[in-house]
């Protein structure tokens, strides 16, 4: 595939194919319209509840991209990048975005199992008192209902366990991006490596926005992978029970 190929005209074998963590970028621009399309797609992403979770922060500023740069140790694939991407996700925004997903109901009047699932089973999952004084109460009422109803799904006992929330669907949207990239005919590359104390102070967040992940992304120079692509045998990981 090469730049500004039409994702419409792709198919999804060949996206996912196609796709591969790159690490040298040519100088050839992602447009505003393309990353703003790709963007959108992110946003598509599976998540839970559709609570949306997450953030894009786009480093255009040559300043605070230099920065960045710093902060990613200088790895090859940030470095060439035309675009860097901080994902970001919110243990913060579930309370609000519950409200939301009631106001925003695409079927009006909004059926009252909806109304009960956003204002009474969200909070009831999400909510943990001032310093998590609530987790001792939530983990006996998990126990007792299992018992009873022989199955009980896990609630938020603590800040972390919704941070691991905020975390697990923010990267579902990463992913998305990614592969919107790739159907366009750009690359990009998930960066795990970076002083996220000091990009958070770069990108202004505050103790509830983690980074995810940077991505950078850009088209595929020559040189842009390091090895053929290989996986281990299916075997490892498939399990038929």
């Amino acid at each position: 595939m090469t730049s500004q190929t039409n994702p419409k005209n792709v198919s999804f074998f060949e996206v996912i194919t196609s796709r591969r963590s790159v690490r040298f970028f040519t100088d050839t621009p992602i447009p505003d319209d393309v990353l703003d399309d790709c963007l959108d797609m992110a946003m598509l992403a599976p998540n839970s509840s559709n609570l949306q979770p997450w953030e894009f922060y786009i480093i255009d500023s040559p300043e605070k991209r230099q920065q960045a740069i710093q902060f990613c140790m200088g790895q090859n694939a940030v470095r060439t990048a035309n675009r860097l991407i901080a994902i970001v996700a919110r243990s913060d925004t579930w309370q609000q975005h519950a409200k939301d997903n009631i106001k925003y109901y695409p079927v009006q009047p909004v059926p009252q199992a909806v109304k009960t699932y956003y204002s009474r089973l969200i909070p009831l999952s999400f909510a943990r008192g001032s310093m998590n004084i609530l987790s001792p109460a939530k983990r006996i009422f998990t126990h007792v209902n299992r018992q009873i109803k022989g199955a009980m799904p896990e609630l938020m006992y603590n800040s972390q366990d919704v941070k691991a929330w905020a975390l697990m669907n923010s990267m579902l949207a990463a992913e998305n991006l990614m592969l919107a990239w790739r159907a366009y005919g750009f690359d990009s590359c998930a960066i795990g490596g970076f002083d996220e104390v000091q990009m958070k102070k770069l990108l202004g967040l505050h103790k509830n926005q983690h980074i995810a992940m940077m991505l950078a992304a850009g088209e595929r120079a020559e040189n842009g992978l390091y090895s053929p692509q290989y996986r281990f045998a299916r075997e490892r990981f498939i399990k038929k029970v």
